[in-house]
């Protein structure tokens, strides 16, 4: 995958989501947000990426600091700010050199694991924008299931440290499988604990607790965007340990 195109892609996406809309609008699956506040949060995210790149940020670099981190009041100067975010984290990258171990919130990555993360971040805030205002919402298969590899990920790397509990536990797991046609392994996700640390692979199996449907919404779904009953997901098993799933991953 493109990462650099999907993310100029979702980044546009998001900003024509938003243009059209009364900023004040609230974001019920950001609670406490406005579009004008989640709009801010994704445009100042570029940019605090790009900034951590460009000067070599070794340690955790307060958003509020963040060069340009405010749009400009005007509709569409604020439009054109959004999107130039985004080519500044891209020019950041190839600046660098991709591969350049740089600061994230997980720890050194190369550079251009922010080019990915950021790409996710606008896939999944346009979904709150598009909720927010009953527009709607699809992704491309291949990107939506790269989304849910992606949350996986992190979700790996976090869970269980601070002493918080884990998402799950014991012998149980968790199944997911995207019914989109075409995305082979890549579409399939089985879930469980591994020496105390969440553990997941590409697989095709059963779970305590399976879900079925399309990449999208089991990406909307585990990220806590819906509600499985307001999908077409089948749940099968457990649904107790899916939700402790939502539960112990909000992070």
């Amino acid at each position: 995958m493109d990462y650099a195109a999907a993310f100029i892609e979702q980044n546009r996406a998001f900003g024509q989501v938003i243009c059209s809309a009364d900023p004040s609008t609230p974001v019920p699956t950001c609670p406490g947000w406005t579009l004008e506040q989640l709009f801010r949060h994704v445009g100042r995210g570029d940019r605090w990426a790009a900034q951590i790149i460009t000067d070599r940020v070794d340690e955790f670099l307060d958003p509020r600091k963040v060069e340009g981190g405010k749009p400009p009041p005007d509709r569409d100067d604020a439009i054109s700010w959004l999107h130039a975010g985004a080519r500044r984290l891209i020019d950041a990258v190839e600046q660098a050199g991709v591969q350049t171990p740089v600061w994230t919130f997980l720890g050194p990555r190369p550079a251009n694991w922010w080019i990915r993360r950021r790409l996710h971040e606008a896939a999944v805030h346009r979904a709150d924008a598009a909720l927010a205002v009953g527009s709607d919402y699809v992704l491309e298969p291949q990107l939506a299931a790269d989304g849910i590899t992606e949350w996986l990920e992190r979700v790996e790397a976090q869970a269980g440290s601070d002493d918080t509990p884990l998402p799950i536990e014991g012998d149980h797991t968790l199944h997911l499988h995207a019914t989109d046609p075409g995305l082979g392994a890549a579409g399939e996700w089985t879930i469980r604990v591994d020496g105390g640390r969440i553990s997941w692979l590409h697989d095709h199996g059963k779970g305590t607790v399976a879900l079925r449907g399309t990449a999208t919404d089991l990406l909307l779904a585990i990220t806590r965007r819906v509600a499985v009953a307001d999908t077409d997901i089948a749940m099968f098993g457990d649904d107790a340990v899916w939700q402790n799933w939502l539960d112990h991953t909000a992070f």
